[in-house]
């Protein structure tokens, strides 16, 4: 029995003894591909450099582009496509207005264009007839037997002719150019006709709003069976699958800005920061604020929507400069809506840090408020499957 425990024992100290060199076999191999996986990234040292101050202004998140829809004609609304919020392609009808009294008048002007249509054919035919067979030369009709209009016709007109009493030329030419002048006229009041159809057509068109693009309703100011006037709002239409920021900027901050410029922004009061793009500066500022309304581009599926409480930060060249870490925006990495940055120690050993974002600079980097001190090695384009104590 005590021959058979000490044969035990020896046997488990000698599996123990291969445990202890498998594993610490395993460690080394382990230590050997983290440090041949961390001599394989790319890293760059967050320098610690002199900026400006910044400076947090408020702003309101709006459409990339917004439109107002108003009434043309006065009548009575049939038909509104939508509520808030429900979305159209371009060319949809989105409200209707009643056109019966502008159908009345269209077939009138049908009706002229028909009465014109007659009267200048007629008068082509007139104009025709004198061409052909002048009225000057033709018998004059007279009761009775047909003599005395072919007496007439062969000798009282020659006499009178050659005693200077009537000329048949002038009288001809006249003829030919009141038929003339009637075929003109027919033709102006068929043109007319035309024109007052071409106005009621119009109207017609005028009776329906039409999406000018693709949207959605953001705001319905009439209902169905309210009576409109020309010029009278009745929806709002916009573009929200871009949204814009629009910031009322003081003068002193404009000098810094510039348009394409990358910013910080955040929307509502707990939002994620996401970088906004300097899109349009105007040219002129208000007389009363002494402000420049700026609008910047957010990203496209920032969450929220048009309305919403938003800020950004900008350099305040006037204020004196401060410290702050810089690091290559090719280090950055969003976890959802929160950057970060994978920092490489000494060791080989990788930690992610999350940071929050200053404003960017002409030369490709990006400043840092929070999150790194100065002087870490920060990865470079991490790949996908990189994560806190990985090497790899």
């Amino acid at each position: 029995m005590f021959r058979e425990n000490s044969v035990l024992h020896v046997k488990f100290k000698a599996w123990t003894v291969l445990s202890t060199v498998f594993v610490a076999s395993l460690t080394v191999a382990q230590g050997v591909a983290a440090g041949v996986a961390a001599a394989e990234f790319e890293t760059a040292p967050v320098a610690v450099e002199e900026i400006g101050k910044m400076t947090t202004l408020s702003g309101t998140v709006v459409p990339y582009k917004e439109v107002s829809l108003a009434a043309q004609v006065a009548g009575q609304v049939t038909f509104i496509s939508g509520a808030e919020g429900d979305a159209f392609l371009q060319g949809a009808v989105l409200v209707t207005i009643s056109d019966d009294s502008i159908q009345a008048q269209r077939r009138a002007a049908m009706a002229d264009i028909a009465n014109g249509q007659a009267a200048l054919n007629n008068a082509q035919v007139q104009y025709k007839r004198e061409l052909i067979s002048p009225r000057v030369n033709s018998i004059t009709g007279m009761p009775g037997m047909g003599m005395p209009a072919l007496f007439d016709q062969y000798f009282t007109r020659n006499f009178s002719s050659m005693g200077g009493n009537t000329y048949p030329g002038v009288e001809r030419q006249a003829d030919l150019y009141n038929q003339y002048a009637s075929v003109n006229q027919a033709q102006g009041r068929l043109r007319q006709a035309h024109a007052s159809l071409d106005v009621l057509n119009a109207s017609l068109r005028d009776t329906r709003a039409l999406a000018p693009f693709d949207g959605v309703i953001t705001q319905k100011l009439v209902e169905e069976g309210d009576t409109v006037q020309p010029g009278q709002q009745l929806v709002r239409f916009a573009y929200t699958d871009f949204l814009r920021l629009e910031v009322e900027v003081p003068v002193r901050l404009v000098s810094g800005l510039e348009k394409g410029m990358m910013v910080p922004a955040r929307l509502d009061v707990r939002g994620a920061s996401v970088m906004a793009r300097v899109a349009q500066i105007f040219p002129m500022a208000d007389v009363s604020g002494h402000t420049v309304t700026v609008k910047f581009d957010l990203p496209e599926g920032t969450a929220g929507g048009p309305g919403m409480y938003a800020e950004v930060r900008l350099p305040d060249q006037s204020d004196q400069f401060q410290a702050a870490p810089v690091v290559p925006v090719e280090a950055l990495v969003w976890r959802g809506s929160f950057p970060s940055v994978f920092v490489l120690d000494d060791a080989g050993n990788v930690s992610l840090h999350l940071v929050r974002l200053g404003v960017a600079l002409d030369d490709g980097r990006m400043t840092i408020l929070a999150g790194l001190k100065g002087g870490e090695n920060v990865i470079l384009n991490p790949p996908a499957g990189l994560a806190s104590g990985s090497a790899k």
